[in-house]
C-alpha cells in the first residue's frame, strides 16, 4: 500500500513500464502495452489521451476534483464512488486525480486494493476501517509526528478489552508485541506490535475465530468513535506539516470473485462507515450494486457516484454503423504506444473493432498478434496474426457465456442469448437491468455506453455478435458481413 509516491507501482502485481515512447519494433511492444493502470505522472504524460473522455460522456475526474474542493470549502468530508466495467481505466483515472497539481496541493492520498491488502473472500467491514486507520496513523508518523498518546491508548484499550473478554476461551488472535528497535514498554512500541499483528490477520481473515469477529462487530460503534479521534488527530498533524488533508482511495471492490455478501455488508448494511468516518473517501463498487434496489441506502450521494462507460465502436441506435469518433479515440491510445508502421494496412482497424473499444482487450489483441508475428519471424503484424488473436479472444468470450458450478450467478445460456438478441435489436425494454443483464455485463458480453448526452444505452460486444451469428441467432446482412460484428462491412 502506498501514499502518493507515484514513482513506485501501486500494486505489487503491476507491470512496470520501461519505455515511454511508441514501440518501433515488435520486440518492444511488450514494453509499452500493459493492462496495468498508469501509475506515475511520467506514464500519464507519455500515454494518456484526453480523447477517450470526449467519447465517454466527459471527464469524470474533473467532477471528483470539484467535489473535493467544495468539501474543503464547506469544512466537510467528501465521500464518492467511481464505477466502470473492467478495462475502462478506473485506476488510471484516479492516478490523474491525485496527480492533479491543485489536488496534490490540498490532499495526500493513500490507495489500497481489496485484492492485495485484505482477504477478498473473508474480509468484513470492520477490517476496512482498521486498514484505513493503520495506514493513516503510520503514514502520519512517517511524514509529520505521532498522534496524541491518549488517542493511541484508546485504540489499544479497544483491543485490550477484547483480550480480557476472551482470555479464558483463548479466542482472541491479536497479540500486542513490542515493535522492533523501540523500547518494549513504550506505547508506540505496543501500537507497532498491534499494527503488525492486525496486518497479518487482515490478509488472512479466514483463520480468525468466528466469535472474535462477532464480538468486534458488536462493538463497531465504539471503534468508529475511537477511529475518528485518531483520524482527526492525524489530519491535524498533516495540515500543520503540509497544509494537506488525508484522502483514502479504495479499489478493486468490483472485481469478479469477491462474494456478493461481503460487498453488500460493506456498502449497504454497514454504509454508516462511510457516512460517519472523518476522512475523505473515494471507493469503487460494482455497478450492479449501484443499480440495485438496496442502493438507496448507499452512503454515496448520486452526484458523487460517477460511472466511466465503455467506448463505442458502433452506433448501437443507428443500425450498428461504425462510430468513427470512438474508433479514433481508441486508435490514439494505441498509436501513442505502438508505431502504426508495425501493422499491415487495415489491421489496426480490425483490432479496434474486435476489442469493442475496451483498452484491456485491445492491448491483449496487439500483444497476442505481435507475439504470433515474432514467432513466425515476421517484422510486422499481418492479417494472419490478427486472425489468430481475434479467434483466441473470441473463444474466451464464448467460454464466459457458459454456465459453471463456480459462477456467482447461474443464468442459462438460452436466457443470455435471448436477451443479447433483444439488446442487439434495440428493444428498449431489454435495457432495464435484471439478473440476466448483470450476468452479461459481468461476462463483458454487454457493454454499457454513453450516447453522447449522458444517456445510457447497452450494446453487444462485437466478438459476441460473431458468436451469435455463428449460431444463426443474428443473421448476415444483405450487404455482407454482420453489422456490429468483426466482419461488419
Amino acid at each position: 500500500m502506498l501514499t502518493q509516491n507515484l514513482e513506485e507501482p501501486i500494486f505489487m502485481e503491476n507491470f512496470s513500464l520501461t519505455r515511454f515512447q511508441a514501440a518501433t519494433s515488435l520486440k518492444e511492444i511488450h514494453l509499452t502495452l500493459s493492462p496495468s493502470p498508469l501509475t506515475t505522472q511520467r506514464e500519464i504524460d507519455a500515454f494518456y489521451r484526453q480523447e477517450m473522455n470526449e467519447v465517454r460522456g466527459g471527464d469524470k475526474i474533473k467532477r471528483l476534483k470539484l467535489g473535493l474542493e467544495r468539501a474543503l470549502e464547506a469544512k466537510d468530508y467528501y465521500k464518492a464512488c467511481l464505477m466502470g466495467h473492467p478495462g475502462v481505466g478506473k485506476s488510471t483515472e484516479l492516478t490523474r486525480l491525485i496527480n492533479d497539481a491543485e489536488i496534490d496541493n490540498k490532499f495526500r492520498a493513500i490507495r489500497f486494493s481489496i485484492l492485495s491488502d485484505l482477504d477478498p473472500l473473508n474480509f468484513n467491514p470492520l477490517d476496512v476501517v482498521l486498514l484505513m486507520v493503520i495506514e493513516i496513523v503510520e503514514q502520519t508518523v512517517a511524514i509529520a509526528q505521532r498522534p496524541r498518546e491518549e488517542n493511541l491508548q484508546n485504540l489499544l484499550n479497544w483491543f485490550n478489552q477484547e483480550e480480557i473478554t476472551h482470555k479464558e476461551t483463548r479466542e482472541s488472535k491479536v497479540t500486542i508485541e513490542a515493535g522492533g528497535g523501540i523500547k518494549g514498554d513504550s506505547l508506540w512500541s505496543q501500537m507497532l506490535g498491534l499494527f503488525a499483528s492486525l496486518k497479518g490477520e487482515l490478509r488472512f481473515a479466514s483463520t480468525r475465530e468466528k466469535k472474535v469477529v462477532e464480538y468486534r462487530i458488536r462493538r463497531f460503534n465504539d471503534l468508529i468513535f475511537v477511529a475518528n479521534q485518531l483520524l482527526d488527530d492525524c489530519n491535524q498533524k498533516l495540515q500543520e506539516k503540509e497544509k494537506r488533508q488525508w484522502l483514502i482511495i479504495g479499489e478493486d471492490f468490483d472485481k469478479a470473485g469477491i462474494p456478493t455478501e461481503r460487498i453488500t455488508d460493506l456498502f449497504i448494511k454497514y454504509s454508516n462507515i462511510f457516512k460517519d468516518l472523518n476522512i475523505h473517501l473515494i471507493f469503487n463498487l460494482p455497478i450492479a450494486l449501484y443499480n440495485s434496489s438496496p442502493a438507496i441506502r448507499l452512503a454515496f450521494l448520486p452526484e458523487n457516484s460517477l460511472i466511466i462507460p465503455d467506448t463505442a465502436v458502433f452506433h448501437q441506435q443507428q443500425n450498428h454503423s461504425p462510430n468513427q469518433q470512438g474508433r479514433s479515440a481508441v486508435r490514439k491510445v494505441l498509436e501513442v504506444r505502438v508505431n502504426s508502421d508495425l501493422f499491415e494496412q487495415g489491421q489496426i482497424e480490425r483490432i479496434i473493432v474486435a476489442s469493442g473499444g475496451n483498452i484491456r482487450d485491445i492491448f491483449y489483441l496487439v500483444n497476442y498478434a505481435s507475439d504470433t508475428a515474432i514467432l513466425d519471424n515476421k517484422k510486422t503484424i499481418d492479417a494472419d496474426a490478427v486472425n489468430i488473436a481475434i479467434s483466441n479472444l473470441r473463444t474466451e468470450y464464448e467460454r464466459r457465456l457458459g454456465d459453471s458450478n463456480f459462477d456467482i450467478d447461474h443464468v442459462s445460456y438460452d436466457d443470455k442469448a435471448a436477451l443479447l438478441k433483444r439488446i442487439y435489436d434495440g428493444d428498449k425494454k431489454a435495457q432495464i437491468p435484471n439478473e440476466i443483464l448483470y450476468a452479461l455485463l459481468n461476462d463483458r458480453a454487454i457493454q454499457e455506453l454513453d450516447k453522447g448526452n449522458g444517456e445510457r444505452c447497452f450494446g453487444v460486444h462485437p466478438l459476441v455478435v460473431d458468436i451469435l451469428n455463428s449460431q444463426n441467432i443474428i443473421p448476415f446482412s444483405s450487404q455482407g458481413g454482420v453489422p456490429g460484428g468483426t466482419s461488419s462491412k
